[in-house]
């Protein structure tokens, strides 16, 4: 007998919503094996491959017109999820530099310490991810990105970064204080926080047609379910405050 699961256990299993998997088969993205008499869906295993790599293309911001084009391509699921995989791998190598020099700015911001200019930006070089970025949002959009951080200049750059890190010590200072993430201070901080992720050129959130929505929710996802993120906002308590203010800013809340 082929193992098949329910919709509402597929939703449990993947964090997500009955209703968000009913949304992807209506668009074409994700059929289910069978329906059953009762009406409740039925998913194979295949299903569940494909699935996972609508989750993982969501949670890089991509939007689902896209995500039908990519799922459209002629290639295998192992193939498309091995090419995926490497990325992963070479991301997570940079987010460890990234995340460490983030952390080393807000402990000199805490401390009053100088900050050192020439270990803040280990991680940021995106041009090692030139082809990704071109293969995922085109190369107008690196062109933008590269041409925006190129021409910042030292002092934009370290400003830039302060900006940053005071930002994330903000949302962990709220969310240390029990502040509701859907009070004013909450939403204030999440406005702030959409406007830095819509001031970088070359990301989804920037693009007026893009589905800043789907890339900011994203993004707030990755918060809670990467650790490395979640120690930026004073842990797993503080990215899941995080990401339910950015949820409910962006009227995106299950």
């Amino acid at each position: 007998m082929t193992n098949e699961w329910s919709i509402q256990q597929i939703a449990r299993l993947a964090g997500t919503t009955s209703r968000t998997l009913r949304h992807y088969g209506e668009l074409g993205l994700l059929s289910p094996l069978r329906v059953g008499e009762n009406g409740y869906r039925y998913y194979d295993a295949e299903a569940l491959v494909r699935l996972q790599r609508i989750l993982l293309l969501r949670e890089l911001g991509i939007g689902l017109p896209q995500i039908a084009e990519i799922l459209a391509r002629p290639t295998s699921q192992e193939g498309a999820l091995e090419a995926h995989l490497a990325w992963l791998e070479q991301e997570s190598r940079r987010l460890d530099r990234q995340i460490a020099a983030v952390a080393t700015t807000i402990e000199n911001l805490r401390g009053g310490e100088q900050l050192m200019a020439e270990k803040m930006f280990d991680g940021f070089d995106h041009t090692a991810h030139r082809d990704e970025v071109v293969q995922r949002w085109g190369a107008d959009a690196y062109a933008a990105g590269d041409a925006w951080w190129r021409g910042l200049g030292a002092d934009k750059k370290a400003q830039w970064q302060r900006s940053t890190a005071e930002l994330a010590a903000e949302w962990a200072a709220a969310a240390e204080r029990g502040v509701d993430p859907r009070g004013t201070e909450a939403q204030l901080l999440a406005e702030r926080h959409v406007a830095w992720l819509t001031g970088i050129p070359g990301t989804p959130a920037s693009d007026p047609d893009g589905d800043v929505t789907a890339y900011v929710v994203g993004l707030a996802d990755m918060y809670v379910a990467d650790p490395r993120f979640a120690q930026n906002y004073g842990g797993d308590a503080g990215a899941r405050f995080v990401r339910d203010a950015l949820r409910h800013h962006m009227g995106a809340e299950d």
